[in-house]
């Protein structure tokens, strides 16, 4: 067996049976620690997923989303997963699809953008490069009409600077901010390095356990260089559905949980 009938074999091993043991007591825990309200104790801990950034080192990005901060203000804001998806919302009504892709970058970057940086530099260039607007508003069309996996495969090494850690934040928001209408495929996730080292971990660990990859070679091929293919974000998807359905069957997770709160679950647990 060569190592991508083993890949092959080992994403049918996780559709199987996703979550082990481990991962199943851990994420339960986690949820249980979760903030609940009296009038709403299921409500989605990830819409308050907040980032901190500061307004004015983005003060030469255009267009700006008048839900986030102005550049202007002095100090440091935060803007959380719920009012990105309004921001998106309202751009895609308008089709902005660059206030959009702005919104979503800059709750990406947080306080990591720094001027001279990978924030507002990279931003800068990834808004003036070649066919943006016509990339984007292909993405959205296809998020709507054909699902996630061809929305990515739209956007996959189409515009230098922006890689798949922030074009899946863009997909995972025109997701939430628009339905997705006879999609068969899963809700868009964000997929980062982060969720790829988690899903990586989990990979090793079912093809040691179930002998298909016992030296974790090819888990360690599929989920690290963070280009992932069209494919691979698929299969990340269906994963992570799975994973939900296995998790809410516990009775310890929300029975009605979107896949978003694992991948925020994920993302949020060291």
């Amino acid at each position: 067996m060569d190592r991508q009938d083993r890949l092959d074999a080992l994403d049918r091993e996780m559709a199987s049976r996703p979550l082990p043991g481990t991962a199943l007591t851990a994420l339960a825990h986690w949820w249980d620690e979760r903030p609940r309200t009296p009038s709403d104790p299921n409500t989605r801990p990830h819409d308050r997923h907040a980032v901190g950034y500061t307004p004015g080192h983005w003060d030469r990005i255009t267009p700006w989303p008048s839900h986030l901060a102005p550049p202007s203000q002095a100090g440091d804001a935060e803007v959380n997963r719920a009012q990105v998806t309004s921001a998106v919302a309202d751009a895609l009504r308008r089709e902005a699809f660059t206030e959009a892709l702005v919104a979503t970058y800059v709750w990406g970057k947080g306080k990591s953008g720094t001027p001279g940086g990978s924030g507002p530099a990279t931003l800068r260039k990834i808004l003036t490069a070649e066919g943006i607007d016509a990339s984007l508003s292909a993405a959205v069309t296809a998020l709507a009409d054909r699902g996630p996996k061809a929305a990515y495969a739209v956007l996959h090494r189409k515009v230098p600077g922006w890689g798949p850690s922030f074009y899946t934040k863009f997909l995972y928001f025109a997701g939430r901010a628009q339905p997705l209408a006879g999609s068969p495929d899963p809700q868009p996730l964000i997929l980062d390095r982060v969720l790829s080292l988690r899903l990586r971990s989990f990979a090793v660990e079912a093809g040691r356990a179930s002998g298909i990859d016992p030296d974790g070679s090819a888990a360690a091929w599929a989920w690290s260089g963070w280009g992932w293919s069209p494919h691979r974000y698929g299969v990340y998807l269906s994963f992570m559905q799975a994973a939900s359905r296995q998790l809410a069957a516990t009775g310890s997770w929300p029975s009605d949980a979107a896949p978003d709160l694992l991948e925020y679950a994920l993302f949020s647990r060291a």
